[in-house]
């Protein structure tokens, strides 16, 4: 770390600034003070192994889809893929022999203007009211008024249903304005074991359970007022979640706080359903969920359990090729110096909210156990430092969560990958993550056998193209459109993208998944190749994008981009899944998948 970049930081931040010259002179003065000393040391107890494929899978290796659940059209709904498109979701992939169905953060989001990333959530322990299928809700039948205004509501949900794009807040207005009855009606007719399932849930979730739902009725107590969601900007008597005045408003707000709370138990529930779907149609994996790298500074994580986090610092990434200026996350940082002093009982019980009803885990920027880009208050992003961060205790509490759990946990561990990374994954057996689009050797793309035998493997991210739009250049032809590069630059870029499309295929040629016809291949024929290439690699985890089977061109995300630049996390499949699960090109493009696909009763 350079002085002058150490120094910005530790001002920031009140910290003793210690150049490198200063610290290797503290060495060399404590190393002459101790002499020639015999020391001893305990040996230090194995890591702590997360279960690996074998104990879940057997022998074989196996193949599932991911889905980015928003995005999902189904035939219901308010315009948003919610927790019934999963457990349908679950039932396709057990028809196509998949062992696994996975999904974006489900995490909680202010659902309002930029604020739809599901990897920049308001908190990581609860979960988007949005994802809830209203129809499947129990009190839907016992609630005339929850009827009627679902009835009335029927051409603004038309609307929603056919929009090529989610438009988060009138859903979410709509939905709360359903909950209000829905809440009402299982206050009034619930049966006994729905109340005591919700008496369990509320215990099992702890504190935090009624802290979140007090900061969700908080902010939209404030936000009627004209004031901002953010609780830093809230009277200063509303800043700890044990404040009096705090105190005084759950009591007065009861009613609307055991609602937030409801919305949180029937998700709950409905995630356990599409779990049990899971497990009926024989997944061995189940369901795998995603855990976002951190919460916004402003939301709730950072209100209730503000001792853990540090003030101020935005978490970010160095400059690099793909971001010459590095880049601003916007996520609170929790301290690592307060991690015995509490972090590490949030961080378990995060990893319990996140692991609950799922087989397996991946972590979003793995790479963040390690190691922490810190940018200083009002900073560029280059002028950030890295920050260590006790790997082996966090590594080890992950695989006791994960063991407890019975899951597998995958950590995305792309970008600048610090040298003791792969071993330290290996060690506690946390599955890698291996994109095909970065798979390269001696400029072309690695043969299937020459890929990693721990890792889930998948052709793309949900921050990189589709397939079908990686062939056609549509991230190149959006770039060029935000004026990210030049006239030079783009032409130069789309000559490098048709000889990347044709190392491709002729990889795919060379190993024999791809057939070699006079003209281009059909895109589901393209697609079959590259599942059929994914699934000859010895990785015991392929996960095959329904991005990619739907035959989308335009991506998810384009990241380092504003909302006002591009609708990034908004973009719904234009086939609707009804449709998708029986279309010709689907089965052609699930074909590719067939060395892996489970033999029923094996």
């Amino acid at each position: 770390m350079e002085d002058a970049t150490r120094a910005a930081l530790c001002a920031a931040l009140g910290f003793p600034a210690a150049s490198e010259a200063e610290a290797a002179r503290s060495r060399r003065a404590l190393a002459a003070q101790a002499g020639a000393r015999e020391l001893e040391q305990a040996p230090r107890a194995a890591p702590v192994r997360c279960p690996a494929p074998a104990q879940k899978l057997g022998r074989r290796r196996a193949f599932g889809l991911w889905a980015n659940l928003y995005a999902v059209r189904g035939e219901r709904g308010l315009g948003v893929g919610h927790l019934g498109d999963l457990a349908e979701l679950a039932r396709l992939t057990a028809r196509a022999g998949g062992d696994f169905v996975g999904v974006n953060p489900l995490h909680a989001l202010r659902n309002r203007g930029a604020e739809v990333s599901p990897y920049a959530p308001t908190t990581r322990l609860f979960r988007n009211p949005l994802y809830l299928d209203v129809d499947a809700i129990p009190e839907l039948a016992a609630s005339p008024e929850a009827r009627r205004l679902l009835a009335g509501f029927e051409r603004e949900l038309a609307a929603l249903r056919a929009a090529r794009h989610v438009d988060y807040e009138r859903s979410a207005r709509l939905l709360d304005a359903l909950l209000v009855p829905l809440h009402r009606a299982f206050r009034a007719h619930a049966a006994p074991a729905r109340r005591r399932a919700f008496a369990r849930y509320a215990r099992e979730a702890g504190d935090a359970l009624g802290d979140f739902a007090a900061f969700v009725a908080l902010e939209n107590h404030f936000a009627a007022a004209g004031s901002p969601r953010d609780w830093r900007r809230w009277p200063r008597a509303y800043h700890e979640p044990r404040a009096p005045e705090v105190a005084r408003f759950r009591a007065r707000h009861a009613e609307a706080l055991e609602r937030h709370a409801f919305v949180q138990f029937e998700l709950d529930r409905q995630l356990a359903a599409a779990a049990r779907a899971a497990k009926r149609g024989g997944l061995g994996v189940g369901l795998y969920t995603d855990l976002a790298l951190g919460s916004a500074p402003s939301g709730f994580d950072a209100w209730a359990f503000r001792p853990l986090f540090v003030a101020g610092v935005e978490v970010g990434a160095p400059p690099d090729l793909f971001n010459p200026n590095g880049q601003a996350w916007g996520f609170a940082s929790l301290d690592p110096g307060r991690l015995a002093a509490g972090g590490l009982a949030f961080l378990a019980q995060l990893l319990r909210a996140n692991l609950r009803h799922a087989g397996a885990l991946r972590i979003d920027h793995v790479l963040g156990f390690f190691r922490q880009w810190w940018i200083p208050p009002g900073a560029p992003p280059d002028a950030g430092a890295y920050v260590r961060f006790p790997a082996r205790a966090l590594l080890d509490l992950v695989a006791r969560e994960a063991r407890r759990a019975g899951a597998l946990v995958i950590g995305e561990d792309l970008g600048t990958v610090p040298p003791e990374v792969p071993a330290a994954l290996a060690r506690h057996g946390v599955l890698s993550s291996r994109v095909m689009l970065f798979e390269r050797e001696r400029g072309g793309f690695k043969p299937a056998r020459r890929y990693s035998k721990r890792a889930l493997v998948t052709a793309n991210t949900h921050d990189l193209p589709t397939l079908p739009g990686w062939f056609a250049g549509r991230d190149l032809e959006i770039r060029r459109a935000l004026g990210r590069v030049g006239a030079r630059e783009h032409a130069r870029a789309c000559r490098e993208r048709r000889r990347d499309a044709e190392a491709l295929l002729a990889r795919l040629r060379r190993d024999g998944h791809l057939r070699a016809p006079a003209g281009p291949p059909a895109p589901e024929e393209r697609l079959a190749a590259v599942n059929r290439y994914l699934c000859a690699t010895p990785a015991p985890l392929v996960g095959v994008s329904l991005e990619d089977l739907a035959g989308e061109t335009e991506p998810v995300n384009v990241p380092g981009v504003g909302a006002d630049r591009h609708p990034s996390w908004t973009r719904r499949l234009a086939v609707p899944l009804g449709e998708l699960v029986k279309s010709e090109a689907l089965r052609v493009a699930l074909a590719g998948t067939r060395s892996r696909a489970r033999r029923r009763g094996s």
